[in-house]
């Protein structure tokens, strides 16, 4: 079976039509993945641009988790963590092969800025905010010795027990592209690598843009009834003087090696400063993150070796028995959180939470948010721009599940091992055809297709990575993977979890046509 969203096309033609657009969005973030097909669906004329790839910003530097954010407790943004929560469910139901649950352990320890009685009332809170039916289980409480006994690397001096909660985790940049596959199969026309030069203004009224294509250098002009922008840090680039103030923060993360028979994630506090930051399985590795740091231009996004040092040394002080050291950090990652601009004692505590401006007639952007949270804010985007177009329709993105869905109900029980037990039918090895079936959903039939053509797609691209060629193939062939970076960061994270990338480089490609 082959699922309608797919393949998916670059359409650049039709963005060269002389019809004008309802809505053009720029930014094929998650933002804009989820504005585009919020918009197709109330049947809106819609494109949706990328100057690179889906997910080549903000969108694939998170800590690839679907959660409502229990920190945020602490600044008493339970509307924050509440709407979160609530997203975290329609995720889970919408996506199940790609939002999935993860435990995570909070240890405390004698001293610690939060206690166990104050974490406990937290926890409570965090569940009760989290009402309905949700895809993960209460908190427990744990005790020191069985915290130790399943955790033996914890730092023991002075541990006073802990608790098990539970969120979600997702891979971003491969949820971006189901959502944006979601919206072409909505109506929408979708092309990645276009890049919007300027904004084209009719009396003050933004009515288009002048865009260009960076595969093949093409220029030329489209209008729109409404633009929106979700263009995150890039904001000022585009809008100019007129875009609102906001303050950009980099959140650095470190990628190490996996932890032996460890599945659960860790929210630790780093005893450099008291800031939150999380340890996350991740396709056989660990991410380590993030930190805050507040910087001037998109540019400034690169990871620094003060940073690095920071988040291995917090690890080290709550997890001696890991031994993490430099010379282990497999990759590191950075992306600019754009938040709204404001007084505050730390960059912690500035304000997750999401507005919408509008810096010139004709163009609307939202400032703030959270990746858990996009779909929601976007359909308050859409509410607006459709309101002032006269479109009446409402938000339908909760509804019908993204490409690939299979029943939720049946997602760990006999569905996935059967899609696991075809794969490996067709040449994939155990730990690959899991991860296949997970990352395709019901697409995995595609791939089971082409390893019956090519049976030497089965290789995997690294050898500590479960990736196979076959992934990369479907990629480049239905799943708009322009380019080796496409590929390598975003359809699959090899460049974030691979080792040897110089020869994952080479292989992917290898698979695109001469």
């Amino acid at each position: 079976m082959t699922d309608h969203a797919f393949p998916l096309r670059r359409k650049v033609d039709d963005l060269r039509g002389d019809t004008p657009f309802d809505v053009l969005i720029i930014g094929g973030g998650i933002y804009g993945a989820w504005a585009a097909l919020d918009a197709a669906r109330r049947g809106l004329r819609t494109a949706l641009i990328d100057a690179e790839d889906w997910a080549s910003g903000t969108s694939s530097a998170s800590s690839k988790l679907i959660h409502g954010g229990l920190r945020y407790l602490e600044n008493f943004e339970f509307g924050l963590v509440r709407h979160a929560l609530t997203e975290r469910r329609v995720l889970a139901r919408l996506a199940p092969h790609m939002v999935r649950p993860v435990n995570f352990v909070l240890p405390v320890w004698q001293g610690a800025r939060v206690g166990m009685t104050r974490l406990r009332a937290g926890l409570m809170l965090y569940d009760t905010l989290a009402w309905g039916r949700q895809p993960v289980q209460r908190h427990k409480r744990y005790n020191r010795e069985r915290l130790l006994h399943r955790y033996p690397f914890l730092a023991e001096a002075g541990l006073r027990g802990g608790f098990r909660y539970g969120d979600c985790q997702e891979d971003d940049a491969r949820l971006t592209m189901l959502v944006v596959a979601a919206a072409q199969a909505a109506g929408a026309i979708c092309a990645n690598h276009v890049r919007a030069e300027s904004l084209i203004e009719d009396n003050g009224t933004v009515v288009g843009a002048e865009l260009s294509d960076q595969i093949d250098r093409q220029r030329w002009s489209v209008r729109a009834r409404h633009t929106v922008a979700t263009v995150g840090p890039w904001l000022k680039e585009l809008a100019g003087e007129t875009a609102p103030a906001v303050q950009f923060v980099k959140g650095t993360h470190l990628v190490v090696p996996g932890i032996p028979q460890c599945h659960a994630a860790f929210l630790l506090n780093a005893p450099q400063d008291g800031r939150v930051f999380f340890v996350i399985p991740y396709y056989n590795r660990t991410l380590v993150g993030t930190t805050e740091v507040s910087v001037e231009r998109p540019a400034d996004a690169t990871p620094s070796d003060e940073e690095a040092r920071y988040l291995l040394a917090a690890a080290h002080a709550w997890m001696p028995g890991l031994s993490w050291s430099e010379s282990d950090v497999i990759q590191r990652f950075a992306g600019i959180r754009t938040l709204q601009a404001q007084d505050a004692n730390s960059l912690s505590s500035v304000t997750r939470e999401f507005e919408i401006r509008q810096p010139r007639p004709g163009l609307t952007t939202p400032i703030g948010g959270k990746y858990t949270t996009a779909r929601l804010d976007a359909a308050e985007v859409i509410d607006r721009v459709a309101h002032s177009l006269g479109c009446k329709a409402p938000s339908s993105t909760d509804q019908t599940p993204l490409p690939g869905a299979p029943t939720a109900d049946n997602l760990l029980g006999a569905w996935i091992e059967d899609a696991q037990r075809q794969l490996m039918a067709a040449g994939l090895d155990e730990e690959c055809a899991l991860q296949a079936a997970l990352r395709h959903g019901k697409r995995f039939e595609r791939l089971r297709e082409r390893l019956r053509e090519d049976t030497t797609l089965a290789q995997r691209i690294d050898s500590e990575c479960p990736f196979a060629l076959v992934e990369a193939a479907v990629a480049i062939d239905e799943e708009m993977a322009m380019t080796p970076d496409d590929v390598l960061r975003r359809r699959l994270p090899l460049d974030l979890v691979g080792r040897d990338r110089a020869a994952a480089r080479a292989a992917i490609e290898g698979l695109f046509p001469r």
